[in-house]
């Protein structure tokens, strides 16, 4: 009987310490793991609203931020429409999940350019298309690793990079806009779960 007993402590010592640490563990995302680093920090100009968005002010909530232009024939149309679809996946009441998009042409991404892209692709809520001088985005650009380069046409060539951030501005997943949207909703609905 003492032996049943001296074996079930020991399994309970051994197992205790494995379930907590389960409990836990970070969820398992979905893209490249970043590392969980602080996001880095910026301000910018919301084209839409006029407002200023500090990505810091955000914490608490988990954000999605892509690098788009208004004029792009490929990609950006392609992440607004997951942006769309996530933003529908997660449910209108959401108000903890932010959608960005960091203007990479800041000469052509005229606050009228970005509204009616933005309602093209039916984003509105939960949602800023930032824009600001070049010297300003370059900044951005150059902290996310984000390669932006004018080709002299209306082609922007640019990485199609997602930043998945959590509710503690820390950089977790890199997605991109071939991934579907059930992915990054679900991506984002485990970092608000987090901590909870």
């Amino acid at each position: 009987m003492h032996r049943v007993r001296h074996a079930r402590y020991v399994l309970a010592s051994i197992l205790l310490p494995i379930l907590l640490f389960a409990s836990c563990a970070q969820p398992s995302l979905v893209g490249t793991d970043l590392g969980a680093g602080p996001a880095p920090d910026f301000t910018l100009a919301d084209a839409i609203s006029g407002r200023t968005v500090t990505l810091s002010s955000l914490r608490g909530g988990a954000v999605a931020i892509a690098f788009l232009y208004t004029s792009c024939p490929d990609v950006c149309p392609l992440t607004a429409e997951r942006f769309r679809a996530a933003q529908r996946m997660l449910g209108g009441g959401d108000t903890h999940v932010t959608f960005i998009a960091v203007s990479v042409d800041p000469e052509h991404d005229t606050p009228e350019a970005t509204r009616a892209f933005s309602l093209a692709h039916g984003l509105a809520e939960r949602w800023y298309y930032l824009i600001g001088p070049r010297p300003a985005l370059q900044a951005v650009w150059s902290a996310y690793g984000v390669g932006a380069i004018p080709t002299g046409t209306p082609i922007v060539e640019h990485n199609d990079a997602i930043f998945v951030i959590d509710r503690r501005g820390r950089e977790r997943v890199l997605m991109h806009s071939d991934q579907p949207a059930e992915d990054l909703a679900s991506n984002l609905r485990a970092l608000l779960r987090e901590g909870d």
